[in-house]
């Protein structure tokens, strides 16, 4: 089966609507627990080594629940228990089914989710409408692992598999290389391990180059990236980053990045890449309030709450700005 796109509205298909976060913003460090938190496990209250997330306007949480082979949604004032939303019915590669997925978009104007079917190699629809028992598949033969969106109403998908990233306008089969592709590597040409990525309104690609310890920004057309974060191996001083995975840029161009082997999220200012600012963990691995371990994707509400999915807690924590 070949790579392929089917046809679909992108109108208001986005992983975050555009937020506005003062400059100077800070959070509390201390974060609540809105989902899982009660060990790894396949009850309706616990998640097993989350990868991402997306935060709708009405603050639901819907989670990309790798391990567990489903689509997890937790609405705002629920920390209790989750719903299932998608897949939930066992490891495989049926319609019915997802595996290891490790990204989700929402669209709106079709009440469906957009999921990265990770090791099914597959990107899939599947709708939130009340009934609904199966997905529709979009691409096929990709190592997919992240999802974006621009205002254009492109798909964009990573591929660890190729270190690339690429952009699908409807109905196209290929698609168009926008980040790497030029096999893996550490040049500015190229990618390793490029997990999750946004797009800003201008089109340049931001990308967790995970195994270069860095984040680059690919503008529009260009042939090689710019680092923006990290890039001086990994480590934990604020100029460095260790094994960098979910990112989010605000209407300021301030980049956010989930540290995840430092367990902390930093804060790099536009134009400022030689070093970022710690805004929430940082206070070593662990599951206490202040603490993250293994954060892994994170998102903002439109309020400038700021929520991060913890691989190794297998939890959400959300923290307020201040």
């Amino acid at each position: 089966m070949g790579l392929f796109l089917k046809s679909i509205s992108f109108e208001k298909l986005r992983k975050n609507d555009i937020v506005n976060i003062p400059a100077n913003a800070t959070w509390t460090q201390n974060g609540v627990t809105l989902a899982g938190g009660h060990g790894y496990g396949y009850a309706t209250n616990q998640l097993n080594s989350p990868r991402d997330l997306f935060v709708d306007d009405d603050q639901t949480v819907v989670i990309a629940d790798t391990e567990n082979h489903r689509i997890m949604q937790w609405k705002n004032g629920d920390t209790t228990n989750g719903q299932v939303v998608a897949g939930g019915n066992g490891q495989g590669n049926g319609l019915n089914q997802l595996n290891q997925p490790t990204d989700v978009l929402f669209d709106k104007e079709t009440d469906s989710l957009i999921i990265c079917d990770w090791q099914n190699g597959r990107v899939v629809r599947w709708s939130r409408r009340s009934g609904t028992t199966q997905g529709e598949i979009f691409i096929t033969d990709i190592n997919c692992y992240g999802l974006a969106m621009d205002e254009q109403r492109y798909l964009y998908v990573s591929d660890i598999g190729k270190d690339e990233v690429r952009r699908y306008q409807s109905g196209e089969k290929i698609g168009t290389l926008v980040a790497g592709g030029n096999g893996q590597g550490a040049g500015l040409s190229q990618l390793s391990n490029p997990y999750y990525f946004v797009v800003d309104r201008q089109q340049n690609v931001y990308v967790s180059d995970s195994s270069n310890h860095r984040v680059m920004k690919w503008t529009k057309g260009a042939t090689e990236g710019i680092v923006v974060a990290g890039g001086q191996d990994y480590g934990s001083a604020l100029t460095q980053l260790s094994y960098p995975t979910g990112l989010f840029v605000d209407t300021l161009g301030t980049l956010y990045v989930a540290d995840t082997g430092n367990h902390r999220v930093v804060r790099w200012t536009r134009g400022d890449n030689k070093q970022g600012t710690v805004i929430v963990g940082g206070n070593g691995t662990g599951a206490g309030a202040n603490q993250l371990s293994y954060p892994f994707g994170l998102s903002f509400d439109r309020h400038g709450n700021l929520y991060v999915i913890e691989w190794n807690n297998h939890r959400v924590q959300r923290f307020s700005i201040e």
